[in-house]
């Protein structure tokens, strides 16, 4: 099956939340919060197979020194085929040069991020307050 790539943000609430549930994301609770937060994002990129969204990654920036890379999510269905590591070198070829490129990875993608370049940063702590109930 033939995946394309696309940076347009026509998409809806009831095609992205498919990927989330599957992924077990809590985000899913929140659609139109979702929806909303994904479509506003400094950039945006979507993987489809035909009509079905397989895999989605955004950014939120600044625009000129830091970006952050918030949701990479590939559907299980089509993970190991190489769609979130196409979608995350879109963004980063977006954001060449900047000064910072941050993410926080679950624990069992760090090898995937590490194989993109992503080290973890010195003498640093990820640190949120989450309204999720996935702890």
């Amino acid at each position: 099956m033939t995946i394309t790539f696309s940076t347009t943000r026509d998409l809806t609430a009831a095609q992205i939340l498919p990927i989330y549930e599957a992924n077990g994301w809590s985000a899913a609770q929140k659609p139109e919060q979702l929806h909303q937060g994904l479509i506003h994002s400094h950039s945006l990129v979507t993987a489809w197979a035909s009509d079905r969204l397989v895999g989605i990654g955004n950014a939120i920036s600044d625009g000129h020194l830091v970006v952050y890379y918030p949701h990479l999510l590939v559907h299980p269905d089509f993970q190991g085929q190489g769609i979130g590591r196409q979608i995350l070198n879109r963004l980063q070829r977006h954001y060449q040069g900047f000064h910072m490129q941050i993410l926080v990875s679950e624990h069992q993608a760090v090898g995937f991020y590490q194989a993109l370049g992503f080290r973890q940063a010195k003498d640093t702590q990820p640190m949120w307050i989450y309204a999720g109930n996935d702890l």
